[in-house]
């Protein structure tokens, strides 16, 4: 075996069955309600759970590819792309052993897109909002028969066959929601079913019983059962994996720096470490209505006074990804090298640069301002602090505010009226694509119809209507190149904006517990992929 096994193949391919497969984390799950998750951990882990009408394959050409999950096949476009048109496989039967009809598909995409009209007074989910902004309305949305889905949409879209992937289409039988305590207890239409879950402490998965091997060519749920230990702590989750006690860390986002300088110079530790590109970038978002921050050239002083070695140092350093410049990481398409901000050969900030944009804001002596971090995330905390001290090279004072992951989106930062009640201008963020697209990576943290009351990624605000006809060009544009040259332009055009900072395209140092079989990374989801890792007999 050797060091960074899982990116180029899988690891101890094996097709044994049984035994417990552990998983540990350090906070808890955003949400298992596929109507509210934004986590890529959650939409990696959930397919567990839930199948939505598309799922994911390799091309030839080594590429993510839609493949039918819940569908019998691809959708089918009609009315220029307009019309998208899916129909079910047979057999497919929830936990309780009621048939999956086109209507639970049809009820599930109208809870997450539409809740007003299923929640009173409910007028924003946690989740993407493709379908809502895409789908002529709820109506939008038909069921001819009961193995038959119709999405029809205000204009083409290429690649619907991509929000056909997202969770929003996990079938919910209208029956049994519970919401918002559906949460907790989600009906299965996967491989597994919730046997027990305490919040912030554990999730236990066992066999759903009316799950058919056959009929599921996305998942192998070669183990018995599944748990996850929730509310750990970053040292421990390290301390567990090495000794054996747990075989994945959820979060996916790689070791502590300590752990991680430890194992990268042991070369026998190396070999049951992964170090792959993810898709990820981590950056952070300047809320253009909070404060002086209305102001571009304040953002733009922010942008240049930005120390992004000290911030990639708090993630290991080199080992953990690349200065950043661009929006876009060079693993989606659309990507372009640009850099509209440069912070010097060693990555360290343009005082000069900086001082001349706080002149320009009139604010000559800096300002103040506040930066949400999630401190469960020790990395990221880290790197906060280290944007903090950067900007004060310059007079702009940010005090560094601790939240969770758990309700990081829903409750407290992906809530713009929170962010401008308490002041927080800078938002610390890390992002990858929806799916793997360039439309995929920009659309929910570019797109001025994006942004929402409650579960919104469009941390910055950002409002431009011409990144907005950039999207909507390559949305109903089925030429790939072309496609391409448009999302590199929204990329430009939101650097323009000032207000997100890209600092490092990620790479994360991930280590595989020793039982861990079918181990191999996901290029979707940027972390290993989970509904194929099975346990070594």
């Amino acid at each position: 075996m050797v060091f960074d096994a899982a990116s180029h193949g899988t690891v101890n391919p094996s097709d044994s069955t049984g035994g417990t497969l552990r998983f540990v984390r350090t906070d808890d799950f955003d949400s298992l309600d596929p109507a509210d998750t934004y986590y890529a951990y959650t939409w990696n882990f959930i397919r567990l759970l839930g199948r939505p009408l598309v799922g994911y394959g390799t091309g030839e050409d080594g590429r993510p590819q839609p493949v039918p999950d819940l569908a019998a096949s691809l959708g089918e476009p009609s009315d220029g792309g307009r019309t998208w048109t899916y129909r079910l496989r047979e057999g497919v039967r929830f936990e309780d052993g009621t048939p999956v009809t086109a209507q639970d598909v049809r009820y599930a995409v109208l809870r997450a897109s539409f809740p007003e009209e299923v929640y009173p007074g409910v007028v924003t989910r946690g989740g993407p909002a493709y379908f809502r902004q895409y789908l002529t309305g709820p109506e939008g949305i038909g069921t001819p028969d009961e193995h038959t889905v119709v999405f029809r949409l205000k204009e083409p879209f290429a690649g619907f066959d991509y929000l056909a992937a997202l969770p929003t289409t996990i079938p919910v039988p209208q029956r049994a929601d519970t919401y918002p305590e559906y949460r907790w207890r989600p009906v299965s239409s996967g491989p597994y079913r919730i046997g027990e879950y305490l919040p912030g402490e554990r999730l236990a998965l066992a066999r759903n019983p009316h799950w058919v091997r056959e009929s599921d060519p996305v998942r192998t749920a070669l183990p018995d059962a599944v748990t996850v230990r929730l509310g750990v702590s970053g040292p421990e989750v390290d301390r567990m994996l090495l000794a054996g006690e747990a075989d994945i860390d959820l979060a996916g986002v790689g070791v502590q720096p300590e752990t991680q300088d430890r194992l990268l110079a042991d070369p026998a530790a190396r070999e049951g470490v992964d170090n792959p590109h993810t898709g990820f970038v981590w950056l952070y978002c300047i809320n253009q209505n909070v404060g002086p921050l209305r102001d571009v050239h304040a953002r733009r002083a922010v942008q240049y006074a930005t120390d992004k070695a000290a911030m990639r140092a708090a993630y290991g350093g080199e080992p953990a990804g690349d200065i950043a410049t661009t929006l876009l990481p060079p693993t989606v398409p659309g990507h372009e090298s640009h850099d509209r901000y440069p912070v010097g050969p060693d990555a360290t900030g343009d005082l000069d640069a900086a001082r001349r944009e706080l002149a320009l804001a009139g604010l000559p002596e800096g300002f103040r301002t506040r930066i949400a971090a999630r401190e469960d995330r020790r990395k990221e905390w880290n790197a906060a602090l280290a944007l903090s001290r950067g900007l004060a090279r310059v007079g702009i004072e940010a005090e560094v505010v601790p939240f969770t992951s758990g309700g990081y989106f829903t409750e407290t930062a992906g809530v713009p009226a929170y962010l401008r009640e308490h002041g927080i201008g800078i938002v610390m963020f890390g992002w990858a694509a929806d799916f793997p697209d360039g439309f995929g990576y920009l659309q929910q943290i570019s797109d001025s119809r994006a942004i929402k009351e409650a579960g919104n990624q469009n941390l910055g605000e950002l409002a431009s209507s011409e990144i907005d006809a950039l999207l909507d060009t390559g949305a109903r544009t089925f030429d790939a190149q072309a496609r391409e040259a448009l999302w590199a332009a929204v990329d430009r055009e939101a650097m323009e904006a000032a207000v997100m900072c890209p600092y490092m395209y990620v790479k994360s140092v991930v280590v595989r517990g020793g039982r861990a079989a079918n181990v191999r990374m996901s290029q979707v989801y940027g972390m290993y992929d989970y509904a194929t890792i099975s346990l070594r007999s």
